[in-house]
This record gives structure tokens, sequence and C-alpha cells, in this order.
């Protein structure tokens, strides 16, 4: 991998997760406020299902 292909991939990451904020910010704001009452141990498991599952479609495409 290149520094332009890792730079083109941190910058798309940044444009889909600008998107919702900015198109959507009452229902954005509306969703934080409710993922602040979660508990830590499901917000937790969330991001590391998330992170399994990026690694799994990224070593698929690889």
């Amino acid at each position: 991998m290149t520094l332009n292909t890792f730079l083109i991939a941190i910058a798309l990451a940044f444009i889909f997760e600008g998107l919702i904020p900015a198109l959507f910010p009452n229902k954005w704001q509306a969703y934080v406020r409710r993922l602040a009452a979660e508990p830590v141990s499901a917000i937790r498991s969330v991001g590391f299902t998330v992170v399994a599952l990026g690694c799994l479609l990224l070593w698929s495409v690889t």
C-alpha cells in the first residue's frame, strides 16, 4: 500500500463520517445523545465488532 492509497482511504473515511452530521444535524445530535446513554460495555462491543468486520473486509479484498 502506498502513502497515496492510505491518504485516499483516510479522505474517504472523513467524507463518509461527515455526511450524516452535515445533512441531518438534528437527527445526528439526537443519536449522539442516545448513544451517550448506552452502557460503555455495549459501545465497546459494537466498536470491536465494527473493527472485526473491517478487518475481514480488508482481508477479503487484498
